[in-house]
Formats: structure tokens, C-alpha cells, sequence
């Protein structure tokens, strides 16, 4: 069945405010990230609760909504739907974003777009070195020299292709942009710094020397003079007459960029790409285990926050300037393994069929290179299977440092990087850098299975544990949210009584109270408990569910029976009720409360039988 891109598309745009709420938005390979003007408005926990929506998480001055695979059709869905062109995306502009959180929001804007076609372009190079691995080509042969091209290409026009993701995210002309990208890797230029250095001589412009630097592949001298540009462009163009316009501003802001670029950004930017390699040189030389340990153990928490992205160009930049990255590849390689590691040992560990399920697919997922939906999905809600992964992560970056394991090309960290660890000047290399992606992978899963989850449902007819007679538990894993964020206006309003409700993550529902089972609905979707002091409570299961007809819902008690708080009530099939369009919240509301105060928590993770 086709999935309903609109509907969803509609859905987020409401919920996070409106049109008139956006900055910005950009996504990556499973987030919509979206810059809101403020996040207050946003209806975090509706969202949650929205089918296609896996999370919804506020890190690194974005408001993220964890989609999956699908999140590059619902992105176009969005933007056909909405208009944010209005809205502030410009790095010059404060919109409520302070040091780190700015900078890494300017760097994803700009590399979160570039990102895909450098993979490609990265597994293409890998496809070259292994058919030359496996004697299948051989480097003189035109079939290898086109792949090469087709490989290489990307990363020698960088500064071309990341001058136009970088004026659109410093809102300048891209065609200026590109122009003085174009500039700096010009065969001319090219050609005349190889005559001035075979005859010893130097350049310069209007008598100014100018630095003799390679800027093909490079990435911080454009960065640098688009930032530039950004800002000169608007001058030049103001203080032009508009009959002149189309030709003189564009002259004059060339004539003033490209000047500057040569004489001062681009040897600037050098400068510090060159000093950042010698940063990460020494640390190679002196201790070449500690940025893979930290990277491999840390790279989750990075994700979280948004600041891989820091990580990303230093990566890139060390490809560029030394044909080789032991600092992003390495250590994201191994940490997104171990985070695969961590979720498949519950399979093994939990007796829940939908956590079965969910660790299988986003475990796969993770060892071939995309761990947000196991980062969000699992390992954050909890916790002891994203400590598993840190562990394994970093003893496996540890590993790969000491080693001096690195990879050659530009791919997405995963399993099937793998090849982009080969080079037929040091074979040693994947070799290495496939015994680290093992014990990433055997530390995690090891460690995972032994801490377990924090608390394990139980399917039995009997609680695990005895509970007074005035205590209220959870009556299902998920996330706690108050009552009156329902998505239904007669239990939002308290109509029936106060309570709360939670985002079931598993199929098992139990009872919140001891007492006796005065209703049980023929549909199963409703049970109404009735405690020994006379306080009633309704467990209503799903909104608008008795439509089903009991579809999806397997009874484990009869009416009249005497029940344990923590004690199994149902067994529901949450994904048949997503499937056909039924919101899964399931609500324990206290309808009699015989005049009582009874306290109940309205947020945080919860396991069934836990006590609110």
C-alpha cells in the first residue's frame, strides 16, 4: 500500500507550528531538521505520536524528526506543500542560536546537501580499487581511468560544488559563489603556479604575492570566501545604480572577491586546514589511539547533538591534503557497528516481539551506516544498550588507532565502507580495519546481552511484583505524557476523569491497579478496574479503537476476575492498529476517585509496572 506522503507531510507542518513558525528546513538520511523561529509552539509529543514519525528530538539548535528511509519523500512532500523561503536561514542573522550551536547549524547546512553525492562518488572510487584488488583492471587500462574520473571528479571541483551549497546557506548569489570557486582550481592558474615553481619565481597581483596553494579538493579557503562574498555582494548591489546593475555589480563584486580570495582568504584558509592537519598529525604520532577511541565511543552522543558535522570536514579535509582520514571514517565505521551490535543482542534478550522486530531492522540498519533509528528507536530509550555501544565503539577505535587504520575515500561509515579501507601501498590497512569492525561489533553485542534492559516486560497471568492497594503503575512501555496532550478532546478536556497516557512501544498491556475487573469491553479495547478503597480507573487502549471490533486485541482476563497491579490485561497488536490509521496512546484514567488526590507522573520514559 502506498504510504501517505501528504497526510504526513500536512501533519508535521501543523504540528511544528505553521509555515509562519520555519526558518528553515534541511534533512539528512532519516531527520527532517528543521530551524524553528520557536520551538514553544511545536506539538512535540502530538508528533510523537504520529504515524511515520519515529522521534522527535531538540539537539544542536534544531528540532529534529526522526522519519526513517522515507524521510527524503516526505521532505519533498514538505516543501511542496509550504513555503519557508521567508523565513531567517541566514548565517548572519541571530535567531536565538549561540556559539557551537550556530556554527555546527551553519556547517550542516552546508555539507547535509553534498553529503549523498560524495558517498556516490566515494563507493565509485571503492568499486576502482577493488576491481584492481581483485586483478579484475588494471591501472593503465581506460576502464579503471574512467572510473577514477567519475570518482574523483567531485572531490577535485569541491571548492565549485561546496561554493554553492555554501551560498545557499549563507544566502548569496551561487553563481558568484561558484564563480570563485571555479577560480581557484582554473587550469590557468594551475599551469602558472607550476611555471613559477620550475623556475623558482613566485606570483602576484598588483604587486601583492600571492600564495602558490593547491585548492583543488579543498575546503576551507571557499568556505571562507562565500562568507565573504555574502557579505560584499549586498553592498556592491545596494550602491549600484539599477540601470548598471545587471553587469557592474556583479563585475565589481568579482573584482573585489576573487582579489581577496587569492591574496588573503584562500591562503588563510590553507593556513588553517594546514594547521589542523598538524594538529591531528602530532596527536597521530604521539597518541594515534586517542581520537578513534573517542570518536568510536562518542559518535552517538556526536549524532545526537548534531556535532558529527564538526567531525565531517576535518575527515574531508585530511583526504584532501593527505589522501587518507583516520579521524571521521575509523571511529564512526566501528561506532555505528557497535550500535548495530548493542540492538541485536536483544534479540536474544527481551521476550517483547515488537522490540524483537525493531532490533533486527534498525540493528541491520546500523551496521551498514544508518543508526538514527536504532539511536532513537532503542539505544537512547534504554540506555544500557547505547552504553554497550560506547563500550564496544571505543575499545574498537582504540584498536583501529593503534593500528593506524584509515580510510582512502569518502563513504558512509558502515559495514560496506569496508573497501574504502584498501590501498595496494598498504594492504595491512583493511585488514585492520576489519578486525576492528568485529570487535566493535562482538564488544557491543556481548556487553549489550550482559546489561540487559532496564526493566523486562512479563506476558504472565501473575505480576512480577506486589504493589499496594493505593498504587497507580504504568500500564504499558513508552513515553508518559499528560493527559490533556491526548489527541482526542473528550479525554484531553478530563471529561472522564484525570489520568495520563502513554506512547506504547510494546504489545503487552497491564493492569495499573489491584482490584477487580468490573468491565471488560466484548472489543477488548477497554478494561475498567475497580480498587478496594472504591477508586475506579478506565484503561482505554488506542483512540477510537472500538471501531475495530476487537481486531488487534487478545484478552488475557475475564470480568469479575481479581487483578494485580503489573498483571498482563491484553495483548495488542499496536502495528495492525497503526496500519489501518487508529492513534495506539493508551490512557488510564481515574473516573471515580472517591474524592481522593492522587499524584501521577506526567512524563519520562516508562516499562510496564512501573510506578507513577
Amino acid at each position: 500500500m502506498a504510504k501517505d506522503y501528504e497526510a504526513l507531510a500536512q501533519t508535521i507542518i501543523e504540528k511544528v507550528g505553521g509555515e509562519d513558525n520555519v526558518n528553515s528546513l534541511i534533512h539528512c538520511a532519516t531527520h527532517l531538521r528543521f530551524n524553528l523561529k520557536d520551538n514553544n509552539k511545536a506539538q512535540t509529543e502530538a508528533l510523537k505520536n504520529t504515524a511515520g514519525v519515529i522521534n522527535v528530538v531538540q539537539n544542536g539548535g534544531q528540532y529534529q524528526i526522526v522519519i526513517g528511509p522515507d524521510v527524503a519523500d516526505v521532505f519533498k512532500t514538505i516543501k511542496a506543500k509550504a513555503n519557508f523561503s521567508t523565513g531567517k536561514d541566514s548565517a548572519h542573522e541571530d535567531d536565538g542560536k549561540r556559539g557551537i550551536a550556530k556554527v555546527l547549524d551553519t556547517i550542516a547546512g552546508m555539507f547535509v546537501p553534498i553529503v549523498p553525492v560524495m558517498a556516490g562518488a566515494g563507493m565509485i572510487k571503492v568499486i576502482a580499487s577493488l576491481s584492481t584488488m581483485l586483478g579484475w583492471l588494471q591501472p593503465t587500462d581506460t576502464t579503471y581511468q574512467f572510473l577514477s574520473i567519475f570518482g574523483d571528479t567531485i572531490f577535485y571541483f569541491m571548492p565549485v560544488i561546496l561554493a554553492a551549497s555554501a551560498a545557499k546557506k549563507f544566502k548569496t548569489n551561487q553563481y558568484l559563489a561558484m564563480a570563485v570557486g571555479a577560480s581557484l582550481i582554473s587550469p590557468t592558474f594551475v599551469a602558472m603556479i607550476a611555471a613559477a615553481r620550475e623556475a623558482g619565481t613566485g606570483l602576484d597581483f598588483l604587486s601583492l604575492p600571492v600564495t602558490m596553494a593547491n585548492y583543488s579538493s579543498s575546503v576551507i579557503p571557499i568556505i571562507l570566501a562565500v562568507w565573504f562574498l555574502s557579505y560584499v555582494e549586498p553592498i556592491v548591489t545596494r550602491y549600484t545604480p539599477a540601470i548598471l546593475r545587471i553587469f557592474l555589480a556583479p563585475m565589481v563584486t568579482l573584482l573585489i572577491v576573487m582579489p581577496a580570495t587569492f591574496l588573503l582568504i584562500g591562503p588563510l584558509g590553507t593556513w588553517m586546514g594546514d594547521g589542523l592537519n598538524t594538529v591531528v598529525s602530532a596527536m597521530n604520532t604521539t597518541v594515534p589511539w586517542l581520537v578513534p577511541t573517542l570518536i568510536g565511543a562518542m559518535t552517538p552522543l556526536l549524532v545526537m547533538t548534531g556535532m558529527h558535522y564538526g567531525v565531517i570536514p576535518i575527515g574531508i579535509n585530511m583526504l584532501a591534503t593527505k589522501g587518507i582520514d583516520t579521524v571521521a571514517g575509523p571511529g564512526m565505521m566501528v561506532s555505528n557497528v557497535a550500535q548495530g551490535g548493542a540492538a541485536l543482542a536483544l534479540v536474544f534478550k527481551t521476550k517483547d516481539k515488537e522490540l524483537k522486530a525493531l532490533s533486527v531492522s534498525t540493528g541491520i540498519s546500523a551496521i551498514l551506516g544508518i543508526t538514527e533509528p536504532v539511536l532513537y528507536g532503542i539505544n537512547l530509550k534504554y540506555k544500557r544498550p547505547l552504553y554497550a555501544a560506547m563500550i564496544g565503539g571505543g575499545i574498537a577505535g582504540l584498536y583501529l588507532g593503534l593500528m593506524g587504520v584509515g580510510r582512502f575515500a569518502q563513504v558512509p561509515p558502515g559495514l560496506l565502507s569496508l573497501p574504502s579501507y584498501f590501498s595496494a601501498d598498504a594492504p595491512h590497512v583493511i585488514v585492520h580495519a576489519g578486525i576492528g569492525c568485529t570487535i566493535a561489533f562482538a564488544v557491543s553485542f556481548i556487553a549489550s546481552f550482559v546489561l540487559g534492559l532496564p526493566k523486562e516486560n512479563t506476558s504472565s497471568s501473575t505480576p512480577a511484583t506486589t504493589v499496594s492497594d493505593d498504587t497507580v503503575v504504568a500500564t504499558v512501555d513508552g513515553e508518559l505524557m499528560a493527559l490533556e496532550h491526548v489527541n482526542d478532546p473528550v479525554f484531553a478536556s478530563k471529561a472522564m476523569g484525570d489520568g495520563v497516557a502513554v506512547v506504547p512501544r510494546s504489545g503487552t498491556i497491564v493492569a495499573p491497579v489491584n482490584g477487580e475487573l468490573t468491565t471488560v469491553f466484548p472489543t477488548g479495547h477497554a478494561h475498567g478496574i475497580v480498587r478496594p478503597d472504591g477508586v475506579e480507573v478506565l484503561v482505554h487502549i488506542g483512540i477510537n479503537t472500538v471501531e475495530l471490533a476487537g481486531q488487534g486485541f487478545t484478552a488475557l482476563v475475564q470480568q469479575g476476575q481479581a487483578v494485580k497491579a503489573g498483571q498482563a490485561l491484553a495483548q495488542v497488536d499496536f502495528d495492525l492498529l497503526k496500519a489501518k490509521g487508529y492513534d495506539p496512546t493508551t490512557m488510564t484514567i481515574i473516573t471515580d476517585s472517591k474524592g481522593k488526590t492522587i499524584p501521577l507522573k506526567t512524563s519520562s520514559t516508562v516499562y510496564a509496572g512501573d510506578i507513577l
